[in-house]
Protein backbone atom coordinates (compact mmCIF):
# COMPACT_ATOMS: atom_id res chain seq x y z
CA UNK A 1 0.00 0.00 0.00
CA UNK A 2 0.95 3.38 -1.18
CA UNK A 3 1.89 5.74 2.75
CA UNK A 4 -0.49 8.56 3.02
CA UNK A 5 1.94 12.10 3.19
CA UNK A 6 0.54 14.68 5.66
CA UNK A 7 2.37 18.05 5.98
CA UNK A 8 2.16 19.59 9.46
CA UNK A 9 0.10 22.72 9.69
CA UNK A 10 0.91 25.90 11.74
CA UNK A 11 -2.77 26.08 13.04
CA UNK A 12 -1.62 22.43 14.33
CA UNK A 13 1.25 23.69 16.50
CA UNK A 14 1.19 24.56 19.94
CA UNK A 15 2.42 27.42 21.84
CA UNK A 16 6.16 25.56 21.65
CA UNK A 17 5.90 25.04 18.65
CA UNK A 18 5.15 21.40 18.57
CA UNK A 19 2.53 19.61 16.94
CA UNK A 20 -0.09 19.32 19.28
CA UNK A 21 -0.68 15.26 20.39
CA UNK A 22 -4.79 15.77 19.17
CA UNK A 23 -3.57 16.03 15.70
CA UNK A 24 -1.77 12.48 15.46
CA UNK A 25 -5.61 10.99 15.80
CA UNK A 26 -6.89 12.60 12.99
CA UNK A 27 -3.90 12.26 10.91
CA UNK A 28 -4.91 8.37 11.31
CA UNK A 29 -8.38 8.75 10.35
CA UNK A 30 -7.24 10.85 6.92
CA UNK A 31 -4.72 7.62 6.52
CA UNK A 32 -7.56 5.24 7.08
CA UNK A 33 -10.00 6.98 4.63
CA UNK A 34 -7.33 6.54 2.08
CA UNK A 35 -6.16 3.17 3.28
CA UNK A 36 -9.63 1.89 2.84
CA UNK A 37 -9.57 4.01 -0.54
CA UNK A 38 -6.74 2.01 -1.70
CA UNK A 39 -7.89 -1.74 -0.97
CA UNK A 40 -11.47 -0.45 -3.24
CA UNK A 41 -14.00 -0.34 0.24
CA UNK A 42 -14.03 3.84 0.83
CA UNK A 43 -15.79 4.97 3.78
CA UNK A 44 -19.07 5.99 0.85
CA UNK A 45 -18.67 2.04 -0.36
CA UNK A 46 -19.08 0.76 3.23
CA UNK A 47 -22.22 3.05 3.80
CA UNK A 48 -23.53 2.11 0.67
CA UNK A 49 -23.31 -1.12 1.61
CA UNK A 50 -25.20 -0.26 5.37
CA UNK A 51 -21.63 -0.56 7.01
CA UNK A 52 -20.80 1.88 10.09
CA UNK A 53 -17.23 1.02 11.58
CA UNK A 54 -17.18 3.00 14.96
CA UNK A 55 -13.33 4.07 16.52
CA UNK A 56 -13.33 2.23 19.54
CA UNK A 57 -10.45 2.69 20.89
CA UNK A 58 -6.81 4.59 20.23
CA UNK A 59 -3.58 3.95 21.50
CA UNK A 60 -0.89 6.92 20.75
CA UNK A 61 3.15 6.25 21.70
CA UNK A 62 4.83 9.44 20.50
CA UNK A 63 8.56 8.75 19.67
CA UNK A 64 9.51 12.12 18.45
CA UNK A 65 8.21 15.75 18.04
CA UNK A 66 7.43 17.12 14.68
CA UNK A 67 6.60 20.76 13.72
CA UNK A 68 5.18 23.34 11.19
CA UNK A 69 5.73 22.32 7.89
CA UNK A 70 7.45 18.54 8.40
CA UNK A 71 6.65 15.84 6.04
CA UNK A 72 5.23 13.21 8.05
CA UNK A 73 4.51 9.67 6.26
CA UNK A 74 1.93 7.29 7.71
CA UNK A 75 1.91 3.42 6.67
CA UNK A 76 -1.35 1.83 8.00
CA UNK A 77 -1.50 -2.40 7.94
CA UNK A 78 -4.37 -4.19 9.47
CA UNK A 79 -2.56 -5.66 13.07
CA UNK A 80 -5.86 -7.90 13.91
CA UNK A 81 -9.38 -9.05 12.77
CA UNK A 82 -11.71 -11.26 13.97
CA UNK A 83 -15.41 -10.56 11.63
CA UNK A 84 -16.47 -8.70 14.27
CA UNK A 85 -13.12 -6.34 15.43
CA UNK A 86 -11.01 -4.57 13.20
CA UNK A 87 -7.74 -2.94 14.79
CA UNK A 88 -5.32 -0.92 12.55
CA UNK A 89 -1.64 -0.54 12.99
CA UNK A 90 -0.05 3.22 11.98
CA UNK A 91 3.72 3.87 11.81
CA UNK A 92 4.45 7.55 10.95
CA UNK A 93 8.03 9.04 10.27
CA UNK A 94 9.17 11.73 9.08
CA UNK A 95 11.50 12.74 5.72
CA UNK A 96 14.79 10.93 7.27
CA UNK A 97 12.74 8.28 8.07
CA UNK A 98 12.71 8.16 12.18
CA UNK A 99 9.43 6.91 13.37
CA UNK A 100 7.75 9.99 14.89
CA UNK A 101 4.42 7.58 16.22
CA UNK A 102 3.24 4.18 16.41
CA UNK A 103 -0.57 4.16 17.12
CA UNK A 104 -3.20 2.00 16.91
CA UNK A 105 -7.20 2.60 16.33
CA UNK A 106 -9.57 -0.24 16.81
CA UNK A 107 -13.36 -0.19 15.11
CA UNK A 108 -16.16 -2.23 15.16
CA UNK A 109 -18.94 -3.02 12.62
CA UNK A 110 -22.39 -1.70 12.65
CA UNK A 111 -25.49 -1.53 10.36
CA UNK A 112 -27.46 1.65 9.38
CA UNK A 113 -29.78 0.85 12.36
CA UNK A 114 -26.56 1.33 14.91
CA UNK A 115 -26.68 -2.78 15.79
CA UNK A 116 -23.80 -5.08 15.55
CA UNK A 117 -22.92 -6.98 13.12
CA UNK A 118 -20.28 -9.91 12.12
CA UNK A 119 -18.56 -8.60 8.55
CA UNK A 120 -18.53 -12.68 7.70
CA UNK A 121 -22.33 -13.00 7.66
CA UNK A 122 -23.22 -9.04 6.97
CA UNK A 123 -21.11 -8.86 4.45
CA UNK A 124 -18.73 -12.13 2.82
CA UNK A 125 -16.97 -9.90 0.56
CA UNK A 126 -15.36 -7.35 2.83
CA UNK A 127 -14.96 -9.80 5.09
CA UNK A 128 -12.16 -11.98 2.55
CA UNK A 129 -10.91 -8.36 1.74
CA UNK A 130 -9.81 -7.93 5.57
CA UNK A 131 -8.57 -11.61 6.37
CA UNK A 132 -6.27 -11.22 3.16
CA UNK A 133 -4.93 -7.79 4.41
CA UNK A 134 -3.83 -9.23 7.92
CA UNK A 135 -0.28 -7.85 8.42
CA UNK A 136 0.46 -7.25 5.01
Amino acid sequence: MKEYKRVVQYYETDKMGITHHSNYVRWMEEARVDYLEQIGWSYAKLEEAGIISPVTNVECGYKKPTTFSDEVYISLSIAEYNGVKLVFKYTMKNKNGEVVCEAKSSHCFLNSNGQFVFISKFNPELHQTLKDLIAQ
